[in-house]
Formats: structure tokens, sequence, C-alpha cells
């Protein structure tokens, strides 16, 4: 028995959540919060920023992109390191290593040491981020308790984003912006000590090795996917900044994916796709992802640039999406996810969602925030704090014990690709759109305002869709029921996973 089956026991002896399960949830969730706040929080002290080094507008966006690259580039390579060293030795290496990278990128005095300082973040959060869902998954074994972990852990995974800015706007305005890189330093002791005294020790599997060719092109490929996707708001689709590293993405994933099939350890073991649950899991995660980072693009800059609200109002405004998707994801998805096949949440949750975004279609610039953004806000934090949970819990549930790290990095790269593919195809087609009727409406009174509305209102039908099809996907893939068997003692002692969704 592990130390972990041993943990997982009450002190009467029944499996079960403990107290000190609980403290190890609070460990994992500031460890999350910690990496989805840096994916914000210095978008609003990008300016401050720029004054303060004198960085050119073509280096601002290396700011933000140095992270996602980092952090969607070597996600499957964290996972499996977790695999073979252990989840809380990959922890504590992660939490360490970004405070330090935190550090640097506060003290930078030049525009190379701060992009170099928020690379270095990403891939120790490419690290830690895999190791915080394999904890989560091997911690809470029991279909109730289990929901309610993630439910808190998809409550941070959407609402964490929507905090950053206004967490972002809150330390430019009244302290300085490099406190948007300083604030991770006691978020990653509280985690390291925490880490260190509660997570029980576990070894790495003896059967995993790590496979050093599928490591390169597969880390290669998604640095080189998530590149080519940033560069196309700024670019367009047809600039050879995009066409090139997509088609180089293609080729190195193309042949990542022979790699894996001949390999006898491979970096992505195939069989952690193939699962229907799983699979249809991780495609629910993207597309849903896809909707929502795109439409927070849409929000913030409808609120800045048309409502000319200011950086921190902008990031309050988003406070009743996060309340009412961490009410829905704590109090209604993890209450429901025991008692309910899965797609009757999934289902539901995304069209809701859908439905949310699809109601910005109707934006006009003399629309209210009241009457036009804030029932988005309810519909999208409902809807997805409903859908969310079991699709997170389903993707990284009854994994083999040796791939339970690289089926949690496969669990975030949906994420980070529909992040950013959301991201650069939602604001070209709203760049496009808005470029379009301003050429139809030239000269006329209010035509920029009316043709930055238009485009958003555009791109919102495609991330409506987005959501629907990811609807479509749990509909027709995802068919797991915890109802169907109910797991003894014995084989949630046995099993590290247990038995769940």
């Amino acid at each position: 028995m592990t130390d972990l089956d041993t943990a997982s026991r009450s002190p009467e002896g029944a499996t079960g959540p403990t107290r000190a399960h609980w403290w190890i949830l609070v460990v994992i969730a500031c460890a999350q919060l910690m990496v989805v706040l840096d994916t914000t929080i210095m978008i609003i002290a990008l300016p401050s920023a720029q004054r303060s080094l004198g960085f050119s507008i073509a280096d601002r966006q290396w700011v933000v992109t140095a992270y996602t690259l980092g952090f969607g580039g070597f996600l499957l390579l964290g996972g499996r390191l977790s695999d073979l060293f252990g989840p809380k030795r990959t922890l504590m290496v992660g939490v360490i290593g970004f405070a330090l990278a935190s550090a640097i990128g506060g003290a930078a005095q030049s525009t190379a040491m701060l992009i170099g300082a928020r690379g270095l973040q990403g891939m120790f959060g490419a690290l830690l981020a895999p190791s915080v869902l394999s904890l989560l998954s091997t911690t809470f074994t029991d279909p109730a308790e289990r929901g309610r972990a993630f439910g808190i852990y998809a409550t941070i995974a959407i609402g964490g984003a929507a905090f950053g800015l206004i967490l972002g706007g809150l330390l430019t305005q009244y302290l300085d912006w490099r406190w948007c890189l300083f604030v991770n330093l006691p978020i990653a002791a509280v985690v390291a000590v925490g880490a260190y005294t509660m997570i029980p020790s576990m070894s790495g599997h003896d059967g995993v090795r790590l496979d050093v060719p599928g490591a390169i092109l597969g880390c290669g490929g998604l640095v080189a996917l998530v590149y080519g996707l940033g560069e196309a708001g700024s670019f367009g689709w047809s600039s050879k900044h995009v066409l090139i590293p997509l088609v180089l993405s293609a080729v190195l994933l193309g042949l990542f994916l022979v790699v894996q099939t001949r390999s006898s350890n491979p970096l992505l073991p195939l069989r952690v796709l193939t699962n229907r649950n799983r699979g249809g899991s991780f495609l629910c995660i993207m597309l849903a992802v896809f909707g929502m980072y795109g439409t927070f693009l849409f929000l913030t800059y409808l609120l800045q640039t048309v409502d000319h609200y200011s950086p921190l109002v902008t990031g309050v405004a988003f406070l009743p999406l996060m309340v009412v998707n961490g009410l829905s994801a704590t109090q209604l998805a993890s209450r429901l996810m025991p008692r309910l096949p899965t797609r009757l949440l999934i289902v539901p949750g995304l069209l809701i969602a859908a439905v949310g975004v699809a109601l910005l279609t109707q934006l006009t610039p003399g629309a209210s925030y009241a009457t036009h953004v804030l029932p988005t806000e309810l519909l999208l934090g409902l809807g997805l704090g409903l859908a969310m949970v079991p699709c997170i819990s389903t993707a990284t549930s009854n994994a083999e014990p040796r791939d339970i790290g690289i089926t949690s990095a496969t669990t975030n790269t949906s994420q980070q690709v529909g992040a950013s593919v959301g991201t650069a195809l939602l604001n070209t087609i709203a760049a496009t759109a808005t470029a379009a009727y301003l050429v139809a409406h030239r000269g006329s009174v209010g035509a920029v305002s009316e043709a930055t509305v238009h485009g958003f209102a555009s791109a919102s039908k495609w991330a409506a869709a987005s959501l629907t099809l990811g609807a479509v996907v749990a509909a027709v893939l995802i068919n797991a029921n915890p109802r169907a068997k109910r797991p003894s003692t014995e084989e949630l002692a046995v099993e590290s996973l247990g038995e769940v969704l």
C-alpha cells in the first residue's frame, strides 16, 4: 500500500476524505491559482511596464506570448516528468522555479530580462500544472468529494483569469507593475511549505521512461502551434509569421504521432487519447475554452474601448461571472456529479453557455452593461461551471497509475490549445468583420464604434457555435455514469485513482 492509499483512509479505517485532504486541496488550489493568474495579470500592467523599460509595441506582445509559449509548449513533458519522478517532487520544483522566475521578472531591468523571465515562468508552470491535477485526482477518490474538489479546481481555472485582471489593475494602480510578478512569491511560499509538510511522498513509476525524441518533437510542435496561433491576431492568417509556424507544427506533431506508435515508452501513450470518455472530454474542454477565452477578449475590449471603463473597473465588471461560476461549480455541478450521467451535466451546461455568448450577437454601441453584458456573464458562468467540472474530472479519471501525470498534462494542453486557438481565430474574425464594416460605412458618424461592436458580434456567433459543438461532442462520445458501479473499500485501496465518473 502506498503513502497515498494510507492517506486516503479516515482515522476509523474507512475510505474517504480527511481533514488533511482538504488542506492538501488548499495547497494545490493556491498552486493552480498562481499559474492561472499569470495568464492575464500582466495584460493590464503592460502599459506601465512599457514606460518603465521602454520596450517597443512589437516587443509588448512577447511579455504575454513568452508565458503561453513556455506553458503550452512544455505541458506534455511536464506531465511525463510527473509520472517519472512523482507529482510531489515536480510540484516542489515547479513552484520554486516559478517563484524564482517571478522574482527575476519583477526585478527586470531590460525587455529581454522580462521576456526571458516570463518564458521561464511558463516552463515551470508546465511542470506545476500537471502535478496539481495529478494530486487532485489521486487524493480525492470518493465520487461526492471528488466533485467538490474538482468544482473548486474548475472555479479557479475559469475565474482565475478574470481575477487576474482585477488583481493586475489593483497592483498596477496602487503599487507598481512589478508587483504583478512579485505577488507570486508569497503564494509560492505557502504552496512550497504546504506541499512539503502535507502532501504524502509518492515515488515515480518504475515502468516510465523519458521519450527524448517524443519530447523534442512534441514540445517543438506545441511551441510552433502556440506561436503561430498567437501571431494570427497581429499579422493575419495568410502571413508567413503564421503559416510557417503552423506548417512546422503540423510536420513536427505528425512525426510525434509516428514516434509514439513505435516507442516502447511514449511521451503520450495513445491509449490516453483513445479512451472514449477521456477523448470526448479533451475535445469538450478545448471547444469550451475556445469560446470562453474568445468571449473574455471581446468583453475586455468592449468595456475598455467602447464603454471607456478603466482597467480596474473592467476587471471588477467580471465579478458576476466569477461568482456565478463558483456557485455553479461547487454547489451545483459537484452535487449532481455522483447522481447523474455525466453527459446530462455537460450538454446542458455548454448549451446554456452558448446561449449566453449568442446574446452578444445583438450588441450595439449603445448597449448597456446591465442589459447586454451582465446576462452573458451570468449564463456563461452558470453553464461553464456546470460543464467544466465533470469534463475535467472525467478527463483525468480511471487513468493507469503510470499515466496519471501525462493524462493531467493532456487535459491542461486541451485548455491551452483551446485558449490559443480561440483568442487568435476569434480575434481575426472580429478584425475582418470590423474592417469590412468600415469600408461599407466609410464617412458615417460613429462608424468606428459601430464597426468594433459589429466585429465582436460577428465573432460571437463562432464562439457560440464552438460551445454548441462541444455539447454535441459530449452527447455523442461521453457515456460515463457514476451510478453504474459503486466501488468497494478494497477496490479504492488498491487503485490509486479509484472509481469515479
